[in-house]
């Protein structure tokens, strides 16, 4: 498939087909393109917990989302995905790279940096992920886990305190599904969004 047309039919798939996996072979290209991502330092300050079989997705879906009526509705269809990659970034990766002595810094004073570059790379590993499962002929979508339920997270997965969840990706065959509302309000044109040579006077 062309990158023009992965990038056009790139979009958030919230309903998956429950009787079709991920080949396997599929699955490794997804994870071997995540870590093609561009990463400050070549730090590569990023961990991924591959979720596929049942009883795991099932334990991911009651710890890491609100039991809440809302949720649930929307996860109806979510849960049909054969395949959670939950995407971590380790700050601590990036502080330890930039104190080695080709970086000209002594110390990991996290204050040197004026945004968090470990979540920045994270996402782009996620981005080619999603971008690798389109042009697989899968569909995706990227979420957040929500705060309160980060604790219950980590203890049932076993996740080091060290890395920080920055997302889940679900992955599968795409089913009809309904789309998001937010769709409603239509793309923004590239002219509201981008300023040439100066913000603003």
């Amino acid at each position: 498939m062309e990158f023009r047309e992965v990038v056009r039919r790139r979009r958030m798939v919230r309903n998956y087909d429950p009787d079709r996996q991920v080949p396997a072979e599929v699955r490794e290209r997804i994870l071997e393109h995540a870590i093609r991502a561009p990463s400050a330092g070549f730090s590569q300050g990023w961990g991924f917990l591959v979720l596929e079989n049942l009883a795991d997705r099932e334990r991911f879906w009651r710890v890491a989302t609100p039991q809440t009526e809302l949720w649930q509705q929307w996860l109806v269809n979510m849960r049909h995905a054969p395949l959670i990659i939950v995407a971590h970034s380790n700050k601590a990766v990036y502080l330890d790279r930039y104190a080695q002595p080709d970086k000209g810094w002594t110390d990991r004073d996290e204050r040197r940096w004026p945004v968090p570059y470990w979540d920045i790379d994270t996402g782009f590993a996620s981005l080619l992920m999603l971008l690798t499962a389109v042009d697989e002929g899968l569909g995706a979508c990227f979420f957040g886990i929500p705060a309160e339920q980060m604790s219950a997270y980590r203890a049932e997965f076993g996740v080091p305190e060290e890395f920080t969840p920055i997302g889940a990706i679900s992955v599968g065959y795409r089913a009809p599904d309904h789309r998001s509302g937010s769709l409603k309000r239509g793309r923004r044109p590239v002219d509201e969004v981008v300023h040439r040579g100066q913000w603003s006077m």
